[in-house]
C-alpha cells in the first residue's frame, strides 16, 4: 500500500452538459482507486447551470468554478491550486480507469526526484477505428502513439487525461500556462510545456507507467479524416508556438527524434501492403509540417509577447 505521504487529490476538469454521462462515469472510477483519493474535485468552466447540477446530483465530489479565463488550463489549476495533498492527479471527464490506475501512477514518486508521471492512454472509438489510422499517430486522439516505452520509464511529458504531480512543484512554476492549451478549435500542448518548466525547475522527471490504463473516448467526429488532419495542423502551430515559450534548442528534441522514426514506419506499412496507414502517416506530417511553418511566420509578425503562468 502506497505511503500516506503520497496522499493524492483528483481534479476533474468538465465544461459541457453534452458530457454528462460520461462525467458521472469518471468521477465514479475516481472514487472507486484502490488507493482512495483524498478528495475529487471537478471544476466547472464557466457554466454556472452545469456547476449547478453536479452541486445537487454528484454527492461526495468537491465542485469549483473555474477562477480563471476560459479554458482547461485555468480549470484544472483550479482545482490543483485548492487541493491540499502532496500529489495531485489529473483526469479528463470522458476517460474511464481501473482501479488500480492511481495506485500505479503514484508509485514512482517514492523516488523525490521525480515531479510527475502519466499513464497509457487507449482509445475507446465510438465506431470503428478508421482503417488509415495509423499506430504512430495515435495522440491525434488522445491515445498513446507506437514508440512508447512498454515499461515504466523516464520520459520528456506526459498527457494532462492521465497526470500526477508533485503538487509543490507544480505550484512553484504557476500550473498550466493560462491563454496556452485547448480552448474551441485551438489545439495548444499545455500539457508537455507544464512538463517542461516542472523539469527545468530542480532537474527533475517524469515517469511514463504504460501499465496505468485510461480508455479516452474518441466520439464520431473524431475518427474522420478531416479532424486528424485539422488535429495535426493545430499540434505543428502549437508545437512552434510551445518552442517560442523556451530557451534552448532541446525543447522539441522529442518531435525531431519522433519524426525521423516515421519514414521506417511508412517503409513497414507499404512493405506490408497496408496504403491506406502508408497515407495517414504522409498526410499527418504533411499537416504539421504545414502548421508550424503558418505558426513560425504568424510569430514573426505578431508582437512578442510571453504568456504568463496563473501565478
Amino acid at each position: 500500500m502506497p505511503s500516506p505521504l503520497l496522499a493524492t487529490s483528483i481534479v476533474i476538469p468538465t465544461h459541457t452538459e453534452q458530457r454528462w454521462s460520461s462525467l458521472v462515469r469518471t468521477i465514479a472510477c475516481a472514487k472507486s482507486q484502490r488507493f482512495a483519493p483524498a478528495e475529487v474535485i471537478v471544476v466547472v468552466d464557466h457554466n454556472p447551470e452545469l456547476f449547478r447540477r453536479i452541486q445537487r446530483d454528484l454527492p461526495g465530489v468537491t465542485v469549483l468554478e473555474n477562477a480563471y479565463a476560459k479554458g482547461v488550463s485555468g480549470n484544472r489549476n483550479t482545482g490543483a491550486f485548492h487541493a491540499t495533498t502532496p500529489l495531485v492527479a489529473f483526469m479528463d471527464d470522458d476517460i474511464t480507469a481501473q482501479p488500480d490506475w492511481l495506485e500505479n501512477l503514484i508509485a514512482p514518486f517514492a523516488d523525490p526526484q521525480v515531479v510527475g508521471s502519466g499513464g497509457g492512454i487507449e482509445p475507446a472509438w465510438e465506431r470503428d477505428r478508421p482503417r488509415w489510422m495509423p499506430d504512430e499517430f495515435l495522440w491525434a486522439v488522445g491515445g498513446s502513439y507506437a514508440g512508447m516505452p512498454t515499461v515504466t520509464s523516464p520520459v520528456r511529458n506526459v498527457w494532462s487525461a492521465s497526470m500526477v504531480v508533485r503538487r509543490s512543484v507544480f505550484d512553484a512554476v504557476g500550473g498550466f500556462r493560462v491563454g496556452f492549451g485547448k480552448l474551441g478549435d485551438r489545439n495548444r500542448p499545455e500539457d508537455t510545456e507544464l512538463c517542461l518548466r516542472m523539469s527545468a525547475l530542480d532537474g527533475g522527471h517524469w515517469m511514463y507507467v504504460p501499465g496505468a490504463v485510461i480508455r479516452h473516448e474518441v466520439p464520431a467526429q473524431r475518427s474522420t479524416f478531416s479532424f486528424f488532419v485539422h488535429r495535426c495542423y493545430a499540434e505543428g502551430r502549437g508545437k512552434v508556438q510551445m518552442a517560442g515559450l523556451h530557451d534552448g534548442g532541446e525543447t522539441l528534441g522529442a518531435e525531431r527524434s519522433y519524426l525521423w522514426s516515421l519514414p521506417k514506419a511508412v517503409l513497414r506499412n507499404l512493405s506490408t501492403g497496408d496504403l491506406p496507414r502508408a497515407g495517414g502517416i504522409v498526410a499527418g506530417v504533411f499537416a504539421a509540417g504545414w502548421g508550424g511553418v503558418v505558426e513560425t511566420v504568424a510569430a514573426k509578425r505578431r508582437p512578442k509577447a510571453e504568456l504568463e503562468p496563473a501565478r
